[in-house]
This record gives structure tokens, sequence and C-alpha cells, in this order.
């Protein structure tokens, strides 16, 4: 952010540091995921709701991992009720009211999401790097409709199969 003094010279000019802008971005993320937390609890299963809080709970990993943090993956489960994901180290939880969660790397085949967990995690530029290093990732909720998520190999989230 600027002071405003207009005397062109270089020392007078102030900004913010790559740190903050990056904590600025990590509680932006938090938030969102912690919002659509709250919703869930309070209604029926929705695969888009589902989807959404799939991407946050990505997305908060990945601003982790650039920021350097150790909270770089997340862990989806598909449990017998509900649907977790634990991100940052908070569980956000959906009742899955009989959908189910699966997915796929690169165009393979899909698989049910286990109850054990599937841990999704970034490398340091934000770029997957687990269950398999820079290769897409497809997510599939089924349900009484369906929804497809995409987790690009570059860390990009977005509605859809990976192209």
């Amino acid at each position: 952010m600027t002071n405003g003094a207009s005397s062109g010279d270089p020392a007078s000019i102030k900004g913010f540091t790559l740190v903050e802008l990056v904590i600025v971005i990590i509680l932006i993320g938090v938030l969102s995921a912690l919002g659509i937390g709250l919703f869930t609890t309070r209604s029926a299963f929705s695969p888009l709701l589902a989807t959404q809080q799939l991407s946050s709970a990505t997305l908060l990993a990945q601003q982790a991992a650039l920021a350097g943090n150790t909270s770089n993956r997340v862990v989806i489960r598909q449990l017998p009720g509900e649907l977790q994901f634990d991100a940052g180290g908070n569980t956000f939880a959906l009742a899955r009211e009989g959908a189910s969660l699966s997915y796929r790397v690169s165009g393979g085949v899909f698989s049910a999401v286990p109850a054990v967990g599937l841990t999704v995690s970034f490398d340091d530029m934000g770029r997957v790097a687990a269950p398999a290093a820079r290769e897409n990732l497809e997510f599939r909720i089924s349900g009484a409709s369906q929804f497809e998520l995409c987790l690009s190999s570059l860390g990009a989230v977005y509605p859809g199969v990976c192209q």
C-alpha cells in the first residue's frame, strides 16, 4: 500500500510483503471452508455442496503448501454416514445420505474413496504430489445427481472432467 507520496523516491513507497499476502490468502481459504461446513450441518445432502466443500478443502491444503506450511494435504474419507475432509487441522463432515465419492488418476478407472482415507498432498509449488505426483485427479460425487471435479496436476481445481 503506498503512502501517497508523490516524490518518486523509491524509499518512500511501501507495500505488502509476500508473506502478508500469503497469510491473507490462507485466512480467506480457512474462512470459506468453515463457512461451507456451517451450511452443510443444516441441509440435506447436495452433490454440488459436497463438490464445493471438496474444492475448498483442496485449495486450503494447496495454499498451506505454497506458504511452506506442513498442513499441505487434505485427507478425504467416505464413511458409512458421511463424507469427511481433513484440511489445515480442521475436519469438515457432510452427511452423504446414500451418495458416493469416487476418484481416478489421469483418466484411469474410478475407485471409491476408502474409509481409511485418500490423501491428496501438494509440493511447495502447489502441484499435486500424492497420490500420484503431477497427475490429474478427477472426483465424482454420485447420488440423485452427479457432479465431477478436476484437480489438475498443476493444482487448479475446476468443475467437470480433466482436459
